[in-house]
């Protein structure tokens, strides 16, 4: 149920309660638990507005800031509950005044895949925390139907990886854990194809994406693509490697060496999405 902003303040920032919330910092807790912590208007503005949201915790400055989260919790019977701003720094520091908790939901991979994606993320031992929220929220923007991260991966529900993720952790599936091989069979086996990304790779982005230019020979961009994409300081090994159906590099006019992994997903990501809307666009038009 929802309850009033107005209503009982928290104000005690070592209660058992606030210290349980602030736990779920840990990844051990939030496993037991089942359950992890939203810091920040943006993630949380989301989270309520997809409906998952266990509970909201607010402070005042907040609430007046941000008036549509409460009004967002009410049309969605959220349960919110004011605090004081001690009481919400002391869960997290990075709040600008609101929280919130919520479950752990498992995605399954082979429902997924039933709908038929167009635009899918394998993220294969990606560690970095801003990375990762980062992709995430990428392949959102790109339109990509969910975010596939392997074991050895960081945990998707580590706080810094939601903020990161600046909301998108609610609007597509992340499947987490995923073994990478028998991930990319049942990807390949949908009629999806895997395009690995590489500095080493055999194909030339920019030249997949001309479809004029394109020769038989090469992977075309036009078809249900899944994205792989490696670690950020050692990219893609050559087990992994070997299970893509090509190798696809991004040319470097200038003289740095690499991109940053979340640049080069956008990079690609959007490069599948323009042939594909464009493809979709003809058809209309046949």
């Amino acid at each position: 149920m929802t309850e009033r902003p107005d209503g009982p303040m928290l104000s005690n920032p070592r209660s058992d309660r606030i210290r349980a919330i602030r736990a779920l910092t840990g990844r051990s807790v939030r496993q037991r638990k089942n359950r992890f912590l939203i810091e920040g208007p943006q993630a949380v503005r989301e989270a309520v507005r997809a409906g998952v949201t266990e509970e909201i915790l607010i402070s005042p400055a907040a609430a007046q800031r941000y008036p549509e989260i409460a009004l967002l919790a009410r049309e969605c019977a959220a349960w919110l509950r004011p605090a004081t701003a001690e009481v919400v720094a002391a869960i997290s520091t990075d709040a600008q005044g609101v929280v919130a908790t919520a479950p752990i939901l498992a995605q399954n991979l082979t429902d997924l895949l039933a709908k038929s994606p167009r635009l899918l993320v394998v993220l294969h031992e990606n560690q970095d925390p801003g990375n990762a929220g980062t992709i995430i929220r990428t392949a959102d923007a790109a339109g990509a139907e969910a975010v596939i991260m392997t074991r050895g991966s960081v945990d998707v529900f580590n706080p810094k990886v939601v903020r990161a993720t600046a909301g998108s952790l609610f609007h597509l599936p992340v499947i987490t854990d995923a073994d990478l091989a028998s991930s990319i069979a049942k990807i390949r086996d949908a009629g999806t194809q895997v395009l690995g990304a590489t500095g080493a790779g055999r194909y030339d982005l920019d030249q997949l994406q001309d479809e004029l230019a394109r020769v038989p020979a090469q992977p075309s961009l036009r078809p249900s693509t899944a994205w792989l994409f490696g670690n950020e300081a050692r990219g893609l090994d050559a087990d992994a490697l070997e299970l893509a159906d090509a190798t696809v590099r991004i040319p470097i006019h200038g003289a740095a060496q690499s991109l940053n992994l979340a640049t080069a997903a956008a990079l690609c990501l959007y490069a599948s999405a323009r042939v594909q809307r464009r493809e979709r666009a003809a058809k209309r038009g046949a």
